[in-house]
């Protein structure tokens, strides 16, 4: 079993009182340091929006990786309307007749939005080319194109980030124990989830391959290690900080108007059906 070590399990870079002994990220620590970081989030988007930018992130890596989490507190405080969330599900009929790249071109930014890719048209290279989904020559054929897809994004003015979450065997066997466990969480294990465990070796094959076709000066891969959830939002989050400059455009506190005064009488709430008040 092809296994990579984790950076996390022996660094301590904000100082190892703010660690367990098993090298995680402490949670009241955690949780101070969330709190900062969406709010200079917020302050990039107020920039990305006053300055027409447009930013696409992509985020990839294997089934509970920690992809899904870092989007969520990417979008916590951030406006939908700004900053939004693409998770495209499985390909109709007609679109896998089209260009490959066809069906994610009109879920690119416009000016003034950042958007984030949970997973993307790097499928082909790594689920789609695992599972036997696409042919040999489809597999070629993306690994040539991609780079040259990816650099006219670029060359258009598409801030272009590429995230990576790398989480190890016996990480992944142990969310996926503890997803099954609880009933609530069992959805999240999909016989594609169950099946990518099994071939474990392979995907990071896939992986492999993909990085060295696609990772380029122009949209160069971020690898971040993702055994430690916190650790990896964090870094992941305070990561994008760094690689789009901006300023703090947030707008000054507004007054909040009082309500016009007129003559009207509303209806008694008895006439209404009300929502049982059962907390």
């Amino acid at each position: 079993m092809a296994k990579q070590s984790q950076v996390w399990l022996t660094e301590y870079p904000a100082g190892k009182e703010n660690y367990t002994a098993s090298g995680r990220v402490k949670k009241d620590f955690y949780e101070k340091k969330l709190e900062k970081v969406q709010e200079e989030l917020v302050k990039l988007q107020y920039w990305v929006q006053s300055q027409g930018l447009r930013v696409l992130i992509i985020f990839e890596g294997r089934g509970s990786a920690g992809k899904g989490g870092v989007i969520k507190r990417i979008t916590e405080r951030t406006s939908p309307r700004i900053v939004r969330t693409v998770a495209l599900p499985k390909p109709t009929e007609r679109e896998l007749t089209q260009w490959y790249f066809q069906r994610y071109v009109p879920h690119l930014p416009a000016g003034g939005e950042v958007v984030l890719f949970d997973r993307s048209w790097y499928n082909r290279s790594n689920v789609e080319w695992v599972m036997g989904f696409c042919s040999k020559e489809q597999h070629q054929e993306f690994l040539r194109s991609c780079p040259e897809f990816e650099r006219m994004l670029v060359r258009s003015g598409i801030i272009l980030l590429k995230y990576w979450f790398s989480i190890s065997y016996e990480e992944q066997e142990r969310r996926f124990r503890a997803r099954n466990q609880e009933p609530i969480k069992r959805w999240k294990l999909s016989d594609m989830d169950l099946e990518e465990h099994r071939l474990y070796t392979r995907y990071s094959m896939a992986k492999d391959t993909t990085f060295q076709y696609t990772d380029i000066k122009q949209a160069p891969w971020y690898v971040v290690p993702s055994d430690d959830k916190r650790r990896a939002r964090l870094n992941c989050m305070s990561h994008i900080l760094s690689q789009i400059p901006y300023e703090d455009v947030l707008p000054d506190p507004i007054e909040i108007p009082k309500a016009e005064k007129m003559p009207y009488i509303r209806p008694p709430l008895t006439e209404q059906t009300i929502v049982p008040q059962l907390y």
